[in-house]
């Protein structure tokens, strides 16, 4: 099974945190659906052998685009690739965009999960982010969204510069009294290139601190076990039989295409980039030229690879298979490596599975760096 991510690069306005690939301009927007179905259809022969049984809308903001538009492009993927009887279609999408018209429309698709992007409760939240939608737009569109779809996901932003710990609680209470499924939540980041990061040198806004999201992270965490979630992946959380096939996927190593500009891909041995300009990936695409540059992964990229996402999942990084696919020397490196968090209780090892603790998650991606194979040979 394999998956095929779609990026849609467009979006209202510009997010304060953001550094994806979107322009704000919807002038080539009808030139960008056509490129991205032409895309699809030139990169079938590297699916032949594959069956497709994820199909993910992300950008930018693929809501932008009209249900019309989202059902083109999800029949060329039909119409180009062998599709598994019952794929998770995803689409991403802002509050402000989901009308109850627009989710009647959408539930009529072939569109089977919508992720949307709340951020926060709090109107204040929302204007310091620079999001589109209002506090009250955010709540409605999950009154709408739940009478039409069981397969829903939100995104919620913690670590927010004055955010306290009961303001966080008020927002995890407010998302679980819609009864959603799935809730994907990450701290607030500062990426250099982002107005964000413009506001905090200016001294306009405070810069998040690690010790605030820490502590949010832990609120999340267990306020979401106690309700039944399952905590499958660092920044992810589903009730049974909700996990996101799409991100899984990423996860546990599978084959993905990755559509429109920006978009990345992966094939077990190999990953390729779409250069991250819409003029230049139109212009490519009207040429029949993929605009991609690919890079051939080392024994040690894979190894540095697996170690990354197992630990970030429930389903950890497996000694028997470190072994088997990457040899002794990686092995006996990943025990020795180890080690110091085993001590600390950072880690654990049980069943030949190495895990974070409760204790190590929120350092997953500090853990993960230490045990890396730099030495690539």
């Amino acid at each position: 099974m394999s998956g095929i991510y779609i990026h849609i690069p467009f979006c209202k306005q510009a997010c304060h945190y953001c550094d994806f690939h979107f322009s704000t301009s919807m002038k080539k927007k009808d030139e960008m659906v056509l490129a991205i179905a032409k895309e699809i259809k030139l990169r079938k022969i590297e699916f032949v052998s594959e069956i497709v049984e994820t199909i993910y809308f992300g950008g930018g903001t693929p809501s932008v685009l009209s249900s019309k538009e989202i059902n083109f492009l999800i029949q060329e993927v039909y119409d180009n690739y062998e599709v598994a009887e019952i794929p998770e279609i995803t689409l991403e999408a802002n509050p402000d965009d989901l009308s109850q018209e627009r989710i009647i429309e959408l539930s009529k698709s072939k569109i089977n999960r919508l992720s949307i992007g709340i951020q926060s409760f709090f109107e204040d939240d929302l204007q310091m982010m620079n999001r589109a939608h209002s506090s009250a737009e955010a709540q409605k569109s999950l009154e709408l969204a739940t009478q039409y779809f069981d397969n829903i996901s939100i995104d919620l932003i913690y670590g927010i510069p004055g955010m306290s710990n009961e303001k966080w609680k008020q927002n995890i209470e407010k998302a679980m009294s819609f009864g959603i499924p799935h809730i994907s939540s990450y701290a607030l980041t500062v990426e250099t290139k982002t107005a964000l990061y413009k506001l905090i040198q200016a001294g306009k806004i405070g810069a998040p601190k690690d010790e605030v999201a820490s502590e949010h992270f832990s609120i999340l965490v267990e306020t979401l076990q106690e309700k039944g979630f399952i905590h499958y992946e660092l920044s992810n959380f589903a009730k049974e039989n909700y996990f996101s096939k799409n991100n899984s996927a990423y996860w546990l190593g599978k084959k993905y295409l990755g559509i429109g500009p920006s978009a990345h891909s992966y094939d077990g041995l190999s990953r390729s980039w779409n250069i991250a300009n819409n003029s230049l990936y139109l212009k490519s695409i009207e040429e029949n030229v993929l605009p991609n540059e690919v890079e051939f992964l080392s024994k040690s990229d894979r190894y540095n690879e697996y170690i990354m996402t197992g630990l970030r999942t429930i389903w950890g990084v497996s000694l028997y298979r470190i072994e088997a696919e990457f040899g002794m020397d990686y092995l006996d490196y990943l025990k020795k490596q180890s080690q110091k968090f085993l001590n600390d209780d950072l880690v654990v090892i049980i069943d030949t599975i190495l895990r974070p603790t409760a204790k190590g998650k929120f350092l997953t991606d500090g853990i993960a760096s230490d045990l890396f194979f730099l030495d690539v040979k």
